[in-house]
């Protein structure tokens, strides 16, 4: 199974970029699954229904969000009418919508794609993300229930990172963090067969601070004093994200390649 994960949409020009170049990927690469975390698709802050419209028309089988799930109040009562989004597994036990779920390829193929939080640094004491996942990965096992499964795991450290994608190896396809808009450079196949990068980057402009426009960011690190509310930098986005490859008998990686497509950082994929 050919397998897209882009990071984190940034506002506008994450969006525009998601629906100017995703359905040529998609078509140049023959994917079978895309999911696009869209947290921060919509002003930089949560994702409103009509964002996540678009991204899912672009060619996203699955969105999911993260700690600014619900900043946009109106995907509260959106999300449980469109499955396709998916809300972090441990957000919080009332919570609207799911954290997991099993998608089925026109070819009966199936796809589990999980969302947990992390909990270290994070600004709200959310639910252990280890005691969260197991009983889903323990429930739809690789190469039996599934084919193919996905993680996103959004945490502020790499540290706790890279703990989910050894608590997860063997048991995943693809282990994948988002939320730090900042792609990491270790792409690589685990032990137990698991694709993992530790930070997918966003889907934004990079000349920016973690894509919002500079001046106010910069500002408050200067002088400590907030002037202004953030606003998404609305240059060129790159693309940022991760490619696997998977056995279907297995469920396990072949192959996993940083993808990083326009705007300012260095090219990085397949080829289109």
């Amino acid at each position: 199974m050919r397998l897209l994960f882009l990071g984190d949409v940034m506002g506008r020009s994450g969006r525009a970029a998601v629906a100017d170049r995703l359905p040529a990927m998609r078509r140049a690469w023959g994917l079978d699954f895309v999911v696009v975390n869209g947290e921060n698709a919509t002003s930089g802050m949560g994702l409103s229904p009509e964002h996540a419209a678009g991204i899912l028309a672009a060619g996203a089988d699955c969105v999911t969000l993260g700690d600014h799930a619900f900043d946009q109040k109106t995907m509260i009562g959106h999300i449980d009418g469109e499955p396709r989004i998916l809300r972090p597994l441990n957000f919080s036990k009332v919570a609207p919508g799911q954290g997991a779920r099993v998608f089925s390829l026109a070819d009966g193929r199936k796809v589990l794609v999980a969302q947990v939080l992390g909990q270290v640094f994070m600004k709200r004491p959310f639910d252990d993300p280890f005691s969260a996942i197991e009983p889903v990965l323990r429930a739809n096992p690789l190469g039996a229930r599934v084919q193919a499964a996905i993680v996103d795991v959004h945490c502020e450290a790499t540290s706790e990172k890279m703990a989910l994608g050894h608590w997860c190896d063997g048991r995943a396809s693809l282990v994948v963090g988002t939320h730090t808009h900042v792609p990491t450079g270790d792409s690589m196949i685990l032990n137990g067969g698991t694709a993992y990068l530790t930070d997918a980057g966003m889907c934004g402009d990079y000349d920016s601070v973690i894509g919002m426009d500079k001046d106010e960011p910069l500002r408050r690190f200067i002088t400590g004093m907030p002037k202004a509310r953030f606003e998404p930098a609305r240059g060129a986005a790159t693309l940022s994200g991760v490619y696997v490859e998977t056995d279907d008998k297995t469920g396990k990686a072949l192959r996993i390649e940083m993808v990083r497509h326009g705007g300012r950082l260095s090219p990085s994929g397949p080829a289109l």
